[in-house]
């Protein structure tokens, strides 16, 4: 493994290990949910190449359609209302694909005035994903093309499994551009001159490439279930108690909504931020195990 360093929390765990949840399917049966019992809960996408629910004999290509994004607006509604939920696991159904992005299919059948308004229930689901003050982690299981793309560029932090697929956007040779948020956060992610590459060629690249350029932060090898069982354990030290969840939840309100304000600005949303901390449990939990050389215990609050 490579890049991260885990953080040892054997001392306080000892050696439980935390195991895939049971999933069960969301409305449109697009998407699994499941909650680990320490507060990881996972999305995992999954239909076939049509966007339709998956049969039998069908690959795992997580497209998605309009229902799609309802189930998964509806899992990030309900991980964010879940206090027991610190850390949200974004991922892929099957080996193959995280997603192959929106349906061809669906998007050759339906209106102009159709496709705007699923543009942006998508982007509306997306900047949701963004704004939950919990840490999303895409754990990219395979190909994440086009809006499968997208909707990783949505999470905090992105993991790519060694040797699964590619990413790219390649909308540019459907004639159209990558409208779920793809031009936006990618020129954001890895600047103006390389986003206009990727985005105007179409080309698809390795993970490790998108690592080079800071698209995703790190390539972890292994088989598909050591993958899901290393971001397990990569999401638990983010989990309670082992970190300030709530502190958490403000850096990321702070990233998120200060990147698009004037420094000025900026500077002043992070002083409340800070100050809302400071009279946190948690902080006071924290600096009082500093000064005693202890290992805080948190708690969320």
């Amino acid at each position: 493994m490579i890049g991260f360093r885990f953080i040892d929390m054997a001392p306080l765990i000892g050696n439980i290990m935390t195991s895939w949840p049971q999933m069960e399917p969301m409305q449109n049966n697009l998407v699994n949910y499941g909650v680990t019992g320490n507060g990881i809960a996972i999305i995992e996408l999954c239909s076939d190449s049509a966007g339709e629910p998956l049969s039998e004999g069908k690959t795992s290509v997580n497209t998605y359609t309009h229902a799609m994004m309802r189930d998964i607006d509806e899992a990030v509604l309900k991980a964010r209302f879940d206090d027991d939920v610190t850390v949200i696991v974004l991922t892929g159904h099957g080996e193959k694909f995280f997603s192959a992005g929106a349906s061809i299919s669906m998007l050759d059948s339906v209106s102009p005035g159709f496709k705007y308004f699923f543009c942006l229930h998508a982007n509306e689901t997306l900047s949701r994903l963004e704004q939950t003050p919990k840490l999303v982690i895409a754990a990219l299981n395979g190909h994440a093309v086009g809006g499968g793309l997208e909707i990783a560029m949505a999470a905090d932090i992105r993991i790519g499994r060694k040797d699964s697929g590619q990413v790219g956007l390649p909308e540019v040779s459907l004639g159209v551009l990558a409208g779920t948020g793809g031009t936006a956060r990618l020129s954001r992610l890895v600047g103006k001159a390389k986003s206009m590459e990727i985005m105007v060629t179409g080309r698809k690249f390795s993970y490790e490439e998108a690592r080079e350029m800071d698209l995703v932060h790190d390539v972890w090898a292994g088989s598909l279930s050591d993958f899901r069982q290393d971001i397990l354990d990569y999401a638990g030290q983010f989990t309670l108690p082992f970190a300030a969840s709530k502190a958490i939840g403000n850096i990321k309100r702070s990233v998120q909504s200060g990147m698009e304000i004037p420094l000025e600005y900026h500077l002043a949303l992070e002083r409340e931020l800070q100050s809302d901390l400071f009279q946190s449990k948690d902080a006071k939990k924290g600096i009082a195990a500093y000064v005693n050389r202890k290992i805080p215990e948190f708690e969320g609050n």
